[in-house]
């Protein structure tokens, strides 16, 4: 691999001059610049990145934590991250971190050598020491989805209680009132604000349902599958609010395993409208913001406390609506069918 000293023998000037030229920190004649730049692509010469930041005290790159990079959720998050990095001359490093606290503190520790100039976390909800561990963090950052208890730092999330409230009500007003619910792990932030949404439009209209009627599962469509499969083993409920539309995909496949049909027997709604959301049969209502939006979002509030680390901390609470699909129905259309 060529070096700088490469360069500047075959240009036949020093290698300080070559320096100047590649990371134009002082000006240098026409035919030097030319003799440089042709040496340079002859010997299709490349930077040193490490070195340029060590100069510029900068890397132009952002550190993002997700996870589980296997759900749409935050592959979506994570492009309109990059989208926006990218036109604002920022490189992304994605660390998945499979919801392991473990690994998630690994990572976090790599992105720090790395010199990242910011950094943004979507984060395991339990794990208290990675608030303890961010809190010492000179980095730039922002969180994202999940917040973290004694953290204080720029925050950008849906209003998850808000959402799940509104997905709830739509069950009700559309004549519901045997509702089941399969909400995430109990564990994290983001399930529990949910499942209290859920709670708060039942208790507004006096709507009682039976604790077996909800459950926890994970929020992948395994986890919606097999929560669903229990629920339709005995006589099902007419609608089902999944906890997120990777979930509701499962209640949809548990539903169809059972010829069960959606949306004239049974109502399913989730939460977070990914974009495959849209493409499954029948396509699934839910409730939810522009994920890559969000992702813009984050990605903007970060390279601003880059560039002003001293303003007041950012919290952005994004308010959902309902996306109508096809997955609901009034409770009126179960009976329509039979004469």
């Amino acid at each position: 691999m060529a070096t700088i000293k490469d360069v500047a023998a075959l240009a036949g000037i020093s290698y300080t001059t070559v320096s100047h030229v590649v990371n134009k920190t002082r000006p240098v004649s026409d035919e030097v610049r030319l003799k440089v730049e042709a040496a340079i692509q002859r010997l299709d010469y490349v930077p040193s990145a490490v070195a340029r930041s060590l100069k510029a005290k900068t890397t132009a790159t952002i550190g993002l934590l997700v996870p589980n990079s296997l759900n749409p959720y935050f592959a979506e998050l994570a492009r309109g991250i990059e989208d926006y990095c990218e036109r604002n001359g920022y490189c992304v490093i994605l660390c998945n971190s499979d919801d392991n606290p473990q690994k998630q503190r690994s990572y976090l520790r790599m992105l720090q050598e790395k010199r990242i100039d910011g950094l943004i976390v979507t984060s395991v909800g339990s794990d208290a020491r990675l608030a303890e561990g961010l809190a010492g963090v000179r980095t730039p950052m922002v969180i994202v989805d999940r917040a973290l208890d004694g953290l204080e730092a720029d925050l950008v999330r849906i209003d998850h209680e808000h959402g799940a409230y509104l997905a709830t009500r739509h069950l009700l007003e559309l004549g519901h009132r045997d509702i089941a619910c399969i909400g995430g792990p109990a564990h994290t932030s983001v399930a529990q604000m949910r499942m209290a949404g859920f709670w708060r439009a039942l208790k507004e209209v006096g709507v009682q349902v039976p604790i077996e009627r909800v459950l926890e599962s994970d929020f992948t469509s395994t986890g919606g599958y097999e929560a669903a499969a229990s629920l339709l083993e005995q006589a099902p409920p007419s609608a089902i609010f999944a906890g997120n539309d990777m979930m509701g995909i499962g209640v949809l496949r548990a539903a169809a395993e059972r010829s069960i049909r959606v949306p004239t027997e049974l109502s399913v709604i989730g939460f977070d409208d990914i974009q495959m959301s849209r493409y499954v049969y029948p396509a699934l209502t839910t409730v939810g913001q522009s994920i890559l939006q969000l992702g813009e979002m984050a990605a903007e509030v970060l390279l601003r406390r880059i560039a002003t680390p001293e303003r007041p901390t950012d919290q952005r609470i994004v308010t959902p609506s309902i996306v109508l699909r096809e997955s609901t129905a009034p409770l009126a259309c179960m009976f329509d069918q039979y004469p």
